[in-house]
């Protein structure tokens, strides 16, 4: 017998690292039972739902269904829908969000463990593309600091880098907190017309060039940025439009999970072997925040899994599509 909805809300809202796998697993049962489509994917797998008792027995749904299919668990209607940047003949992935609140709880919740609380932060979100269409997430959890930020200084910029500048010089002569989240692309435009000492500043990028910029890597990406703003560290968020948990890298050369979400890696040519800690495969994600969709991702993205949880982003599958807000590849 599956577990209600509101009683499985309440434990990913009350999550802990001892509570994960059991309240996975009820999540798979759930999804299973409400979700058409990744029941017919299990049925057509010949997956004995009950049957699974661990969670390297979870089959993970393909990234790409996110485009081609209505992802929903359950019957209810949509407060809103994200959907990811496509360039020219690419198609763009749709994620249909049964709660905003929710979601945006769950950002604030994934982002604490490595920042603290969003609030305490002046938020400089410099983000052009997002801002001019419509459905990005990203703008809706950056739209959603900066107006629980004790700093008025926070908000969005477009292409004004003058004032952004002025922003950052008086959060810096004032020693405010400051957080600088920003697409690649922008982050490196910004750097160019403006490198200036940002000691005392967190800058955070969230990868995507938009076509705007060659393909870079990301180490090639945080050298540039490193010698333009005069920072040892540059920091960087993984999330997409599939995801409503992220992952940041606040240190180091690995991303940390938010509490909702867990990494593993599969092998290339076999989606349901598992490969040990520290070697490539396919990242497929759990993201318990998800529960409204679908929860076990198989992503088109390379990396490496250790066994504190954290990962690598390495690479992307040579079929896979780019997506807008992919991270560098490596």
């Amino acid at each position: 017998m599956t577990q209600d909805h509101g009683h499985l809300l309440q434990r990913i809202r009350q999550l802990t690292p001892a509570m994960f796998e059991e309240t996975c697993l009820a999540v798979f049962a759930y999804q299973a039972a409400h979700n058409p489509l990744y029941a017919h994917f299990l049925a057509l797998l010949k997956c004995r739902v009950d049957k699974i008792q661990r969670i390297a027995d979870i089959p993970f749904l393909p990234i790409s269904f996110f485009k081609s299919h209505t992802l929903q668990s359950g019957g209810w209607l949509p407060e809103t829908e994200f959907s990811s940047s496509a360039t020219t003949g690419q198609v763009s992935s749709r994620h249909l969000v049964r709660s905003l609140d929710f979601y945006l709880e769950n950002t604030r919740r994934g982002f604490s463990p490595f920042y603290g609380d969003p609030a305490d932060w002046c938020v400089l979100a410099l983000l052009p593309s997002y801002l001019e269409r419509s459905g990005s997430s990203l703008v809706a959890m950056a739209d959603d600091w900066i107006k629980r930020s004790k700093y008025p200084q926070s908000g969005f910029f477009l292409h004004d880098f003058e004032s952004l500048a002025a922003r950052i010089r008086f959060c810096q002569a004032q020693k405010i907190p400051t957080l600088l989240l920003g697409v690649s692309f922008a982050l490196l435009d910004f750097a160019a017309a403006y490198p200036m000492d940002l000691h005392g500043i967190t800058v955070m990028e969230t990868g995507g060039m938009k076509g705007r910029r060659r393909e870079i890597t990301r180490a090639e990406l945080h050298e540039t940025l490193k010698n333009a703003f005069q920072l040892a560290q540059i920091h960087s968020e993984y999330g997409m439009t599939e995801l409503l948990s992220q992952a940041y890298l606040s240190q180091g050369e690995r991303f940390y999970p938010a509490p909702t979400m867990q990494v593993h890696t599969a092998e290339i040519n076999d989606p349901f072997a598992w490969v040990p800690y520290g070697r490539p495969g396919v990242l497929n994600i759990i993201d318990l925040a998800n529960i409204d969709s679908v929860s076990f991702i198989a992503t088109d993205d390379l990396g490496r899994v250790y066994e504190d949880g954290s990962f690598e982003v390495i690479g992307r599958l040579d079929a896979a599509e780019r997506r807008g807000c992919n991270l560098m590849v490596e």
